[in-house]
């Protein structure tokens, strides 16, 4: 079996390579994905300031949650994980909104 060499000398089979191929892949579209996302939440927040509204909106957070966790439980990823993920985000999201705005 033909492997990539190991770190420490040793081979890592192929198959195991290509799994680390695939898992790199998804990080790398992971990150374009968040960058894409935080584009998205900077215009939120610069029309939010621009309105005067608070940077955090509960109603719609926990209706993200109970959306992402239910997307979760489907796609079998824990949603508890999912849910923490999701707060991790918002929470830097609202610290954006609130530099915007200035708070």
């Amino acid at each position: 079996m033909s492997g990539v060499p190991a770190p420490l000398g040793g081979e890592v089979p192929a198959e195991l390579a290509g799994l680390r191929r695939s898992i790199d892949n998804i990080d790398s579209a992971l990150v374009h994905l968040m960058a894409e996302r935080f584009r998205a939440t900077q215009e939120v927040g610069v029309l939010k300031a621009t309105l005067g509204l608070p940077a955090s909106d509960p109603t719609r957070e926990r209706e993200q949650v109970a959306r992402l966790r239910a997307l979760a439980e489907d796609s079998g990823l824990d949603p508890v994980f999912a849910e923490k993920f999701f707060a991790f985000i918002v929470a830097e999201v609202i610290r954006h909104h609130d530099a915007i705005a200035g708070r």
